[in-house]
């Protein structure tokens, strides 16, 4: 399994804003994330010096969101529809997407059920309850 550092993730994420800007080759996962990075350019600051990613602290008390841990969701998200797993979450997202006629908007909405799954998993020691996950992207996507 692969676990990047924080400093890992930073790098790729500022990367593959730097190689998107030039218009350079993306690979695979690059590709993947690139369409995340161009949807947010309010991190292009934060995107363009590496050095002062790696530094960077965000904190709650800063009230300035971690634009890395933001798009690591949304690579996330885009991951879990990709291979349909868990099982269901593609239709799911697609449905939530439909509704809200963006995807953009649909896995910020996604966002928040995969953080209340992660707490919850946390917060009782138990595996992250995958079926609870979907069903509250369908709920969403329902209202």
């Amino acid at each position: 399994m692969f676990q990047p550092s924080q400093h890992d993730v930073r790098r790729f994420f500022c990367e593959v804003y730097r190689k998107h800007r030039a218009g350079l080759p993306l690979d695979a996962m690059e590709a993947t994330a690139a369409p995340w990075v161009a949807e947010h350019p309010e991190y292009a600051d934060d995107l363009a010096d590496v050095e002062a990613a790696l530094q960077a602290a965000y904190t709650v008390e800063d009230g300035r969101t971690n634009p890395f841990l933001h798009l690591s969701m949304h690579l996330s998200i885009a991951e879990q529809c990709s291979i349909d797993q868990p099982t269901g979450i593609r239709q799911a997202v697609q449905l939530l997407a439909s509704r809200r006629s963006s995807l953009h908007e649909a896995h910020h909405e996604v966002m928040e059920c995969l953080g209340e799954m992660i707490w919850a998993s946390q917060r009782s020691g138990l595996p992250p309850d995958g079926v609870a996950y979907i069903d509250a992207v369908r709920r969403r996507a329902t209202r």
